[in-house]
C-alpha cells in the first residue's frame, strides 16, 4: 500500500479499475492445462486458485491486476494430430475452469455480460478458438463451437492453412481461399468476432475487404515499431476505423522490440516461426547472438501510441497473450495490468482515454458484431461444405 501512495499514477490506475471493466483479449493459460505433462488436462489438478510462480496467470493474480473480461483461447498447435478433438477439448478447459470457480468467474457468451461481470465482482470468461485447424476444412464445426460458447475465432495461426495464409508461413494462396472468405461470412452470420491476429497481410486485408461486422486483432502491435510478420502494417491501421474494429496491442517481447526481433531472428525460419534446434546447435546460436535485448513495458506504450495516433483512439485495446512464455520487464504476470495503466497516465492519457482502451473500444465492437449477426441470421442460412466444394 506505501508503494502505491507514493506512485500517483499507479493509485489512479487501481481507482478507475475499481469503477471501469478491464478487458484482456488473449491468454493461452487452456493449453497450459491441457498440455501440462501430470495434470493432462484437469483443472481443478492443476489448481488455478493457487499462485503459480512458474506461469503468469492463476486466479489470485488475476484479481490483483483488476482483469474483469478474460478471452480464453482455445489454441492447439497446427501439427495437432486430431485438431477437431482437441479444439473441443480446449473449449471443454474453459467451461470446467469458468464452472469450477463460480466465485471468480461469470459464463459470459455476450458483450453486456462484461457489465454484468464487473457488477457483481467477477471475471466474464469467454471463448475464443484460436486457430481454423480445428474445422477440418468443413464449415460445421463453427456452429457446434458457437453453440458451446465461442465468441471469437483466430482464422489461423502459425502456420499456413488449406484455405488460408498465416503471417508465419510461407503463403499458398495469395491470402483467402474461397472456403476461407465462406469462413469469414459465416463467423459474421454467427455473431463471432473475426481475428486477424495469425493471419498475413494480405488475409488482413482481404478480411477487410469483405467482413460485415467489424474485425479484431486480438493481440498484434505496430509493424512499422516493430517488423514482425504477426504485427499490423500502416495501410491496414489506415481502414481500421472504416471497418470499426480493434487492434488489442499485446505483450509478446518479440512484436514489441524491433531489437529483440532482430536477435531471434537467429532462431527462427525466414517466416518467423522459432526452429527446432539441437541443443549444441542452440548453443552455437547463443553464443553467437550475444545477450538477449528483451522488451519493456515503456517499449509497449509506444506501440500502443502509435496505434491510437494512426488507427484511431476508438480502435485499440489489450491483448496480453500471457502463456508463460517471455514477458516484458513490468508486465511479467496478469496481476500487472494496472502498471500497463499507470504508465498512460504518467503520459498524459486521461480517464476517458483510459476507459476507451481498458475496455469501451471492445464493448463497441463486441455488440457491433453481435448486432450485425442477429440482422444476417435473419436473411442468410447457415453455410454448409468443405473445402473441397468452394476450392476445386
Amino acid at each position: 500500500m506505501a508503494k502505491t501512495a507514493r506512485d500517483p499514477a499507479l493509485a489512479h490506475a487501481l481507482d478507475l479499475l475499481e469503477r471501469l471493466p478491464l478487458v484482456d483479449g488473449h491468454n493461452d493459460l487452456p493449453w497450459v492445462i491441457h498440455s501440462d505433462d501430470q495434470v493432462k488436462g484437469d483443472v481443478a489438478a492443476w489448481d488455478p486458485s493457487r499462485v503459480h510462480q512458474g506461469h503468469d496467470t492463476d486466479l489470485p493474480r488475476m484479481r490483483e491486476g483488476k482483469v474483469s473480461a478474460q478471452w480464453w483461447a482455445a489454441f492447439l498447435p497446427t501439427d495437432s494430430p486430431q485438431p477437431g478433438r482437441t479444439t473441443l477439448e480446449l473449449i471443454d478447459i474453459v467451461i470446467r475452469l469458468t464452472e469450477g470457480y463460480p466465485e471468480t468467474f461469470l459464463p459470459a457468451r455476450k458483450a453486456s455480460d462484461i457489465a454484468r461481470a464487473k457488477a457483481a465482482g467477477k471475471i466474464a470468461s469467454f471463448i475464443a478458438v484460436e486457430g481454423g485447424v480445428g474445422l477440418e476444412n468443413s464449415l460445421s464445426p463453427l456452429r457446434v463451437w458457437h453453440a458451446a460458447g465461442a465468441r471469437l475465432m483466430t482464422l489461423c495461426h502459425n502456420e499456413t492453412l488449406d484455405w488460408v495464409d498465416s503471417a508465419t508461413d510461407a503463403p499458398r494462396h495469395g491470402g483467402l481461399t474461397a472456403f476461407g472468405r465462406q469462413v469469414v461470412l459465416e463467423l459474421n452470420r454467427l455473431g463471432m468476432i473475426v481475428d486477424c491476429a495469425h493471419v498475413s497481410h494480405d488475409v488482413m486485408r482481404q478480411v477487410l475487404d469483405i467482413t460485415r461486422a467489424p474485425t479484431v486483432w486480438s493481440h498484434s502491435n505496430a509493424f512499422s515499431l516493430c517488423n514482425h510478420p504477426r504485427n499490423v502494417p500502416d495501410d491496414v491501421l489506415d481502414r481500421v476505423k472504416a471497418n470499426g474494429g480493434i487492434v488489442m496491442a499485446t505483450f509478446v517481447p518479440t512484436f514489441i522490440n524491433q531489437a529483440m526481433r532482430d536477435w531471434y531472428r537467429a532462431f527462427c525460419d525466414p517466416w518467423g516461426k522459432a526452429m527446432h534446434l539441437t541443443p549444441a546447435r542452440e548453443k552455437e546460436v547463443l553464443a553467437a547472438a550475444g545477450p538477449m535485448p528483451g522488451g519493456t513495458l515503456d517499449q509497449l506504450v509506444v506501440h500502443i501510441e502509435y496505434l491510437a495516433a494512426r488507427a484511431g483512439l476508438a480502435h485499440v485495446g489489450i491483448g496480453s497473450d500471457f502463456f508463460g512464455g517471455r514477458t516484458p520487464d513490468g508486465l511479467e504476470h496478469v496481476g500487472r495490468f494496472p502498471h500497463l495503466l499507470a504508465a498512460l497516465i504518467r503520459k498524459g492519457w486521461g480517464d476517458d482515454a483510459i476507459a476507451a482502451i481498458a475496455s469501451r473500444n471492445f464493448v463497441r465492437v463486441f455488440r457491433a458484431v453481435e448486432r450485425v449477426g442477429r440482422d444476417l441470421r435473419k436473411s442468410e442460412l447457415p453455410r454448409v461444405g468443405r473445402v473441397e466444394d468452394f476450392d476445386r
